[in-house]
C-alpha cells in the first residue's frame, strides 16, 4: 500500500552552477523512472515552484509503501544522486512523509497524544498570554 512518501525539497541552485543543476535534475527525474518501472517505488511527481521569495524552489514527491521509502533512503543510486544534489542547490533536503490512509492513523495517534496532555495545557506553556 503507498502510504507513505519522501518530499525531497531543493532551492536555488547554486550561483554560476546552474546548468549542472539541469543535469541533476534530469538524474533524479530518470533514476525515479526507472524506479518505478523496476516496483521500488509506486510513484512520482514533481513540482516547480513560481518565484515566491521563499527558500524551496521545487520538489520531488515519491510515493510508495514504509518499506520501499525506508529502501530507497538507503539505496546507494539515491544516497550518490543526494549527495550531487546537496553540492548543486540551495536547501537540498529529504523527509519522510504520511499519505492516503497513513494520515488518518497519524491522525489519530496525535488526537491521543492531545489527550494526554489535557485541557488548558497551552496555558501552563504560555499559550494563553501574549508575551506578558
Amino acid at each position: 500500500m503507498a502510504d507513505r512518501a519522501l518530499f525531497i525539497g531543493f532551492g536555488a541552485p547554486v550561483r554560476g552552477r546552474e546548468e549542472r543543476a539541469v543535469d541533476v535534475f534530469n538524474e533524479f527525474v530518470g533514476m525515479f523512472g526507472r524506479m518505478q518501472s523496476d516496483g521500488r517505488i509506486a510513484s512520482m511527481e514533481v513540482s516547480l515552484l513560481d518565484p515566491h521569495g521563499g527558500d524551496l524552489g521545487g520538489f520531488f514527491m515519491v510515493g510508495g509503501s514504509a518499506e520501499q521509502c525506508a529502501a530507497l533512503t538507503n539505496d546507494e543510486e539515491f544516497r550518490r544522486a543526494a549527495i550531487d544534489a546537496n553540492l548543486i542547490v540551495e536547501n537540498f533536503g529529504v523527509v519522510p512523509a504520511v499519505t492516503g490512509e497513513a494520515v488518518g492513523r497519524e491522525m489519530a495517534m496525535y488526537v491521543e497524544a492531545i489527550a494526554k496532555v489535557g485541557v488548558g495545557a497551552h496555558a501552563l506553556a504560555g499559550g494563553g498570554r501574549n508575551g506578558g
